[in-house]
């Protein structure tokens, strides 16, 4: 019996022995972790895992777009007063053509949109402006020169080409689907750090009077946009153009949230006239037009505030020849209603020069229908941001 007992006792401590070392050096053995005993299970996603790892990634998007996207770099030589002593003979006998002067170059950069498989790009005539040689950098890091096909100062639109082979040309989105709301994407090189995506919505659309550029209808985002950024791609989710970042509203100089863009639709349409005629073209009548507040409209006795009031009219202009007078009225134009002069302004630049056009005008209370010759609009300088 006691040999009995001693085996028993001699094989229990062998056991926990050896369970003691299986618990220190493989506890995976006995299913329990080197600090105890799982409370939860978990479960850990694999890579054959069927979720998907970026549910909410706009990879696709921006893959679409950004070869199309393309870093603008320009130069343009600054011409210093001559030095008085280069026309002293003593001083040319000593030093010679050491007093000669360098010629002096400022370099600007921006960003630009390929457009067409043809090379056409479309930028902010702010970033190509009076520049004498332009360079285009794509995606994958080629350079190419580039040569200014024509500018709109008034809407800061400018169309380059670059030539040298097949280039990636960006999808046209449609502006008009557009919402407040919507998530957009801007591509451009800010700063020039380098080509750079950032996300935000479409905060507004159909910003005007902002006094950036003569015709305004900006869409207006919060996705980040810096100087450089100018000329770049406003995208949507799909990766299609929608707009062309112009510019922002700051006090530091860096972005707020407040950033506008030109819609695609409108660049597209003064990218074709400037491609085709090397310029755009615009209706123009003569008027100076002011909108009607509460107080105008009190004293003029109108029933409402639609329409404009035509404080001034050019002498032997389109309107003067038609017989508006200071005072009118302006309602609609080609039967579109005018709302504020901003509207006026584009319902006017839309006409085609040297037609007629229709317009309705209120005058002592009385609706009038004239038919005005429409003008060509003088070229404009481009307002200093």
């Amino acid at each position: 019996m006691r040999s009995l007992w001693l085996i028993f006792a001699q094989t229990a401590t062998v056991a926990v022995g050896v369970l003691f070392v299986v618990t220190t050096l493989k506890p995976e053995w006995i299913g329990r972790s080197a600090s105890g005993l799982q409370v939860v299970e978990l479960r850990q996603a694999t890579t054959s895992s069927s979720v998907p790892a970026r549910a909410a990634s706009y990879s696709d998007a921006v893959k679409k777009a950004v070869p199309a996207v393309v870093n603008i770099f320009t130069s343009k030589e600054i011409k210093t007063p001559r030095h008085p002593f280069l026309d002293d003979p003593l001083f040319r006998r000593f030093f010679g053509d050491r007093l000669e002067e360098e010629p002096q170059r400022a370099a600007s950069l921006g960003s630009g949109v390929i457009v067409s498989s043809k090379g056409y790009i479309l930028t902010n005539h702010h970033v190509v402006e009076a520049a004498d040689e332009i360079e285009v950098a794509l995606a994958d890091g080629k350079k190419l020169k580039a040569k200014a096909v024509g500018s709109d100062p008034e809407t800061d639109i400018a169309v380059l080409q670059v030539e040298g082979g097949s280039v990636p040309a960006i999808t046209f989105g449609d502006t008009d689907a557009l919402r407040v709301g919507d998530v957009v994407l801007a591509i451009g090189n800010p700063f020039g750090v380098g080509q750079t995506v950032t996300m935000g919505i479409v905060s507004a659309l159909g910003r005007s009077q902002l006094g950036i550029n003569t015709f305004e209808n900006f869409i207006q985002t919060d996705a980040a946009i810096n100087p450089g950024n100018s000329g770049g791609a406003l995208i949507d989710t799909a990766g299609n153009l929608v707009g062309i970042n112009t510019a922002i509203y700051s006090r530091s100089g860096g972005s707020l949230g407040i950033g506008f863009a030109i819609p695609a639709s409108s660049a597209k349409q003064i990218m074709e006239q400037i491609i085709q005629t090397g310029t755009v073209t615009r209706g123009w009548i003569g008027v100076e037009a002011q909108e009607i507040t509460p107080e105008i409209a009190e004293s003029f006795r109108l029933s409402s505030s639609n329409g404009v009031l035509i404080a001034g009219v050019l002498r032997g202009g389109p309107a003067d020849r038609a017989g508006l007078k200071p005072g009118d009225i302006l309602i609609a134009i080609q039967g579109s209603q005018v709302k504020d002069p901003n509207s006026m302004l584009n319902l006017v630049a839309a006409l085609v020069p040297g037609k007629p056009a229709s317009i309705r005008l209120r005058r002592d209370n009385k609706d009038l229908d004239v038919q005005v010759a429409v003008g060509k609009r003088p070229t404009q300088q481009k307002r200093q941001r």
